[in-house]
């Protein structure tokens, strides 16, 4: 088995910053009291001008006047991670999350399907990136070594048991994740990489140190299995982002709504699955929450329809007080299947399938300005065609010949006697909702060659109320 490991170093940030437009201005996370606030994470413009974690707010705020500061959120880093972990689930049914920074997935099985681990590597980083996640990926025989090396070499692989130890002799006691009271105690000693401690004899390490550094130095080689809890992702999509002050104009919420739904396209791309209800809940400080339900005729997955859906959506929504939250809840996630193409697609470049050309007009023009219709098993011609929700048509019995242009209502049939072609048909039904009906239906030609549908009294041939055309 070949183990990549996915090290997220500013987990923190990214989650933080991923949700909101880019600061124009050096960025900080901090937490703790009024009185002891300290920057737990920093961006580059904050590091550069001389910002650092662990540094207390006050102190911070001295050196860089114009520091824009925000609340550490531990529970958006963890549902960050857990995202990254739901998006590698795509590539392999081997995710373990590694708290509290890093997520792994055994690849080796997945070479076939992605190519071999350069193509699968560039194409990792290209979608974490996307997603607006920094990162470092190692590849090495164990979960252990994979974590390791992505700590010290970004782009480190190692392919066979054999050659871990010389690829892990340089790496620092202190970063190689040893127990740290015993990592503390070989540094003092004067051993401080790696290929020194693994020079020792085994069981001198033991007996100085005790079993748990042995043991994880077995788990880091390969000699005994390491017990990581597999991941599986959950059966529902929930998402939430915190404003920090109300917003009530609606162009400030399209930057996190659009980085939310791409988050639920790469959950739903890793569930091989689609979404085709969701909902977006506006949180406010003094009114109920607002619920927008968004609808989809079939499952989708797109991160830029499911946006411009919502958006379009949106247009029609006036918010009773200014948001505070943002959630996008989704329950319902079936299967996906994409649309069959054509090899040699004909369509204009600018063609949008049909499916989307009907979610933006739902969108556009509300729920029930653009729908479908279907034919109905109910005899009568006024009910025969029915509006279609999607539901699945039932089975219809085979009818004699039915006119493509019925009229809104029937008129009388003026003009010479008509020639009857077909009939009578007779229609005696509808008692059951109370719009009973007896009629005798013909097919006739006029004396003007057209042909049309019309009934009569039941038992007679004339006179005669027009009810259709036949083209």
């Amino acid at each position: 088995m070949l183990w990549a490991c996915v090290r997220l170093p500013s987990l923190a940030l990214d989650a933080a910053l991923r949700r909101r437009e880019p600061p124009d201005r050096p960025f900080a996370l901090a937490t703790g009291t009024a009185r002891q606030r300290r920057l737990v994470a920093v961006d580059a413009r904050a590091r550069m001008a001389g910002l650092a974690p662990g540094q207390r707010l006050a102190a911070a705020e001295a050196v860089c006047g114009d520091l824009l500061v925000d609340e550490y959120d531990p529970r958006a880093t963890r549902e960050a991670l857990a995202l990254v972990a739901a998006w590698a689930y795509r590539y392999s049914s081997e995710v373990r999350l590694d708290p509290p920074r890093a997520v792994l997935l055994e690849v080796e099985r997945s070479f076939g399907l992605f190519g071999a681990w350069l193509q699968l590597q560039a194409r990792l980083r290209g979608e974490l990136s996307a997603l607006g996640f920094r990162h470092s990926i190692a590849l090495a025989p164990t979960p252990r070594a994979a974590r390791v090396l992505a700590g010290v070499r970004d782009g480190a692989a190692v392919t066979a048991c054999d050659a871990l130890p010389r690829a892990l002799a340089q790496v620092p006691v202190a970063r190689a994740g040893l127990p740290e009271a015993a990592a503390a105690a070989l540094a003092g000693m004067g051993m401080r990489t790696l290929g020194a401690v693994l020079a020792l004899p085994r069981a001198a390490l033991q007996r100085r140190f005790g079993q748990a550094l042995v043991e994880a130095l077995d788990r880091l080689l390969g000699a005994r299995p390491d017990a990581l809890a597999p991941y599986r992702p959950p059966d529902r999509f929930d998402a939430r982002v915190e404003f920090g002050y109300p917003v009530q104009h609606q162009p400030a919420l399209l930057f996190p709504l659009r980085r939310m739904l791409g988050d639920l396209a790469a959950y739903l791309a890793a569930r091989d699955g689609g979404v085709q209800r969701f909902t977006l809940r506006f949180v406010h400080a003094d009114a109920p929450p607002t619920d927008v339900a968004i609808g989809l005729l079939a499952p989708e997955r797109a991160a830029a329809a499911l946006f411009e859906v919502a958006k379009l959506r949106l247009e029609h929504v006036t918010l009773p007080a200014p948001a505070l939250e943002l959630e996008v809840h989704a329950d319902a996630l079936p299967p996906f299947a994409p649309e069959a193409t054509d090899l040699l697609d004909a369509r204009a470049a600018n063609a949008l399938p049909w499916p989307q050309l009907v979610e933006r007009l739902r969108a556009r023009l509300g729920e029930d300005a653009v729908y479908g219709l279907r034919a109905d098993a109910d005899p009568r011609p006024e009910h025969a065609c029915v509006r279609d929700d999607g539901c699945g048509a039932p089975a219809l019995p085979a009818l004699p010949p039915r006119p493509a242009w019925l009229l809104p209502r029937p008129i009388p049939l003026r003009g010479p006697a008509p020639k009857i072609l077909v009939g009578p048909e007779r229609l005696e039904t509808g008692w059951w909702d109370g719009g009973d009906v007896r009629r005798d239906y013909y097919v006739l030609e006029l004396a003007s060659g057209q042909r049309a549908w019309a009934f009569a009294a039941p038992g007679e041939r004339g006179p005669f109320m027009l009810h259709g055309w036949f083209a």
